[in-house]
């Protein structure tokens, strides 16, 4: 059976519809449960499940409240309350497509030796993609993900995109639950849970996989669109970055620190690609990525 997981924290405008686009999924109700962790949502999002639950009373839908504030805690209490062996992990500000939940269960049940998989992730804009964007910057503020029409394993250092991946539940036997002091608490940007996930399960052999045809639309609002929320971000995968590999050892820190030297050096031959393109400004944005990462890495959490 499919477990679908969604952590949620103050997103009332969204969730509805996402638990809608699952419901009305061409799958039998039998085969799946949607688990609902909110975690300490202070605005209308109880309301919304209530109703949601009301309009689709022949889903198994699960409704918790998490009050340990952070999305790693609520990632992890949705593993402790799913009955299903294949967790499904969606976001809380997207709609998945009406075969999302076919594609993932023949997807597990013909390929037993993968324990991970994950879909595409394209983002439908509120307003308009900015001119600045690059398709380096489109992956790092939407979460954009595709990898062509076909299945294929993940290349080593790439995985699915935390939103729309899926595990099987003994996965986690093996790595331990997502790391508490990683991933989004409130407000924070701080993440890196699912690259902890991801690394660990490189590290034991495991194999994960890219499925097309399981598609989530990200939405993306104005306020992700923003100098502002860029600045925070890109700083935020810094202090990830470091917190994570600090976590596992002085040494890994250092070979993260040398690897953010060549990200340099690509950035700015990518930077300069974009100054002969006449697109400076995608060049220059490119830097300024490379700059607040850079500082997250090197400066101690406040």
């Amino acid at each position: 059976m499919l477990s679908i997981i969604i952590c949620t924290y103050n997103r009332d405008k969204y969730i509805y519809n996402v638990l809608k686009s699952i419901a009305d999924n061409d799958f039998s109700t039998e085969n799946y449960e949607i688990v609902l962790v909110n975690n300490n949502s202070t605005d209308s999002t109880k309301a919304e499940c209530s109703c949601f639950a009301q309009d689709y009373s022949g889903i198994q839908f699960r409704y918790f409240e998490e009050r340990n504030q952070g999305l790693s805690y609520a990632r992890n209490r949705g593993i402790e309350e799913a009955q299903g062996d294949i967790l499904v992990y969606v976001d809380d500000d997207a709609t998945v497509n009406a075969k999302y939940l076919q594609t993932y269960s023949c997807f597990f049940e013909k390929n037993p030796e993968a324990m991970a998989a994950g879909g595409a992730i394209i983002p439908v804009y509120e307003t308009e993609e900015p001119k600045w964007f690059s398709h380096y910057i489109k992956v790092l503020l939407t979460g954009y993900l595709y990898h062509g029409e076909k299945i294929k394993k993940f290349t080593k250092g790439k995985f699915p995109g935390g939103g729309n991946a899926a595990y099987r539940k003994k996965v986690f036997y093996t790595t331990g639950l997502f790391n508490v002091n990683l991933g989004r608490r409130g407000n924070s940007l701080v993440g890196a849970e699912e690259k902890d996930i991801f690394d660990k399960m490189t590290n034991a052999g495991m194999k994960f996989y890219y499925l097309p045809d399981a598609i989530l639309y990200h939405i993306i609002p104005s306020s992700k669109l923003s100098k502002y929320y860029f600045n925070r971000l890109t700083y935020s995968i810094g202090q990830s970055e470091r917190l994570r590999t600090l976590e596992l050892s002085k040494t890994k820190y250092l070979k993260r620190l040398l690897a953010e030297g060549v990200k340099w050096a690509a950035s700015v031959v990518l930077c300069l690609f974009y100054i002969l393109r006449l697109s400076p400004q995608k060049g220059f944005i490119l830097i300024l990525f490379r700059w607040n990462v850079t500082k997250g890495l090197l400066q101690k959490k406040h």
